[in-house]
């Protein structure tokens, strides 16, 4: 089987990047181990554990993309307001949308429910779709990718595009290298419901062990609900999945200084090993490596997956240009410009996470007084807190055309 373009990895930045690309008269396959439709909706299913934080940008593009009416019809819960504080000071922050004019700050939606709405929308996209596949090897054949499938079937390509997500198999066997490091943390993520509604505000505790971050779910018009994430050391994420739900609810809401009240409900919990990685080039002759296959960050400001979207967005735009001016699109030339717009923007993202992240790691007392003056600071200055806001949005810097206004 022959296609101009493989994707391989069905989520939901290789699915975005799809369907950018479903009117440029490429012959495209998207492949993935999964089953490719949107599971049957229910307004009252529990909540899904990984949840993201997608910005204005990625709000944008999947409007563009024909997918936000379909996370909307399911559910998504919109935040005007994010407030953080450190908990071993007296340091606090305050960030609101309107301060910049804008209604939210952005939505925290289930991964699941972009994921369902991407793939309605890919179902009629005419893009074939190779569901429940497994990878089985990889080589260059000729001027291209011959990716052999478990089940025996042979797919060739010019351009490979590595979606696959953070342990990328096609990262693997293309044999990139990757700068990666652990931080020692493990992220306990689940969703709880608390005796305060959350208000629409996206709630942020640095503790001496880690981040914790409860974040506005809703429900039949329920705001008492949200997602947590609690980074913490792997010793304490063992001793807190080892609690039962009431001893783990009571933990959680002394360790969150009881902003919402007492945790009333907690559903299964699910502990993740936190891992920083980045490619060294995301692109080779014939292959782009885009979202978590490029790129892992920490979940500090819940960015990862945005960062992913304006990936796919820049990929297909470099592509379609480059389609326009009749160039060859597996060449490097072309396939660097992605790399040249993206590399630099996502590096000092991950910076900036990494930065934040050991400041609030760090136990002299210097560096704790300096972190506590720092927010109180930067919350009397609203200049600066506009301009947080404004990334946070993700709507500065050197956006795709499917991210702009």
């Amino acid at each position: 089987m022959h296609a101009d373009l493989i994707i391989v990895g069905a989520g939901m930045v290789g699915s975005t990047l799809a369907l950018a690309l479903q009117d440029s008269g490429l012959d495209i396959l998207l492949l993935d181990r999964g089953p490719l439709e949107a599971a049957p909706w229910s307004p009252e299913a529990p909540f899904e554990p990984r949840v993201s934080a997608l910005s204005a940008a990625s709000q944008r593009i999947l409007e563009r993309l024909g997918a936000w009416d379909g996370i909307r019809a399911r559910r998504a819960a919109p935040y005007g307001e994010m407030q953080v504080w450190d908990g071993s000071g007296t340091g606090q922050i305050r960030f609101a949308a309107a301060s910049v004019h804008a209604e939210v700050l952005g939505h925290i939606v289930e991964n699941r429910v972009v994921q369902d709405a991407l793939l309605e929308r890919l179902a009629g996209s005419g893009i074939g779709l190779l569901p429940a596949v497994r990878l089985d090897g990889l080589r260059r054949s000729g001027d291209g990718w011959l990716v052999s499938l478990g089940d025996g079937r042979q797919l060739r390509a010019p351009l490979l595009v590595a979606a696959d997500g953070a342990n990328s198999t096609i990262r693997r066997l293309a044999g990139c290298t990757t700068r990666e490091w652990d931080y020692l943390h493990h992220a306990i993520v689940t969703s709880v419901r608390c005796a305060e509604a959350h208000r629409r505000t996206a709630w942020q505790r640095f503790t001496d062990d880690g981040p914790l971050a409860f974040l506005p779910l809703e429900r039949d018009g329920d705001r008492h609900w949200c997602s947590i994430v609690w980074s913490t050391t792997a010793e304490q994420a063992e001793r807190l999945m080892a609690l039962d739900d009431a001893a783990f609810a009571a933990a959680l809401g002394a360790a969150f200084e009881w902003r919402l009240g007492a945790v009333l409900e907690v559903d299964p919990r699910h502990c993740i090993p936190l891992r920083q990685r980045h490619a060294r080039r995301y692109v080779e002759p014939g292959l782009a490596l885009i979202g978590d296959a490029a790129h892992v960050i920490h979940p500090l400001a819940g960015q990862g997956v945005n960062l992913g979207f304006l990936d796919a967005a820049t990929l297909a735009e470099v592509l379609l240009h480059a389609r326009g001016r009749g160039e060859r699109l597996a060449e490097l030339r072309v396939l660097s410009r992605f790399e040249r717009r993206r590399m630099p923007h996502n590096l000092a993202m991950m910076a900036a996470m990494e930065g934040f992240e050991r400041l609030f790691q760090a136990d002299p007392l210097p560096l704790r007084w300096l972190r506590n003056a720092g927010l109180k600071w930067m919350d009397e200055l609203p200049g600066g807190k506009a301009l947080f806001v404004r990334q946070a949005l993700g709507l500065s810097g050197d956006l795709p055309e499917l991210a702009r206004a």
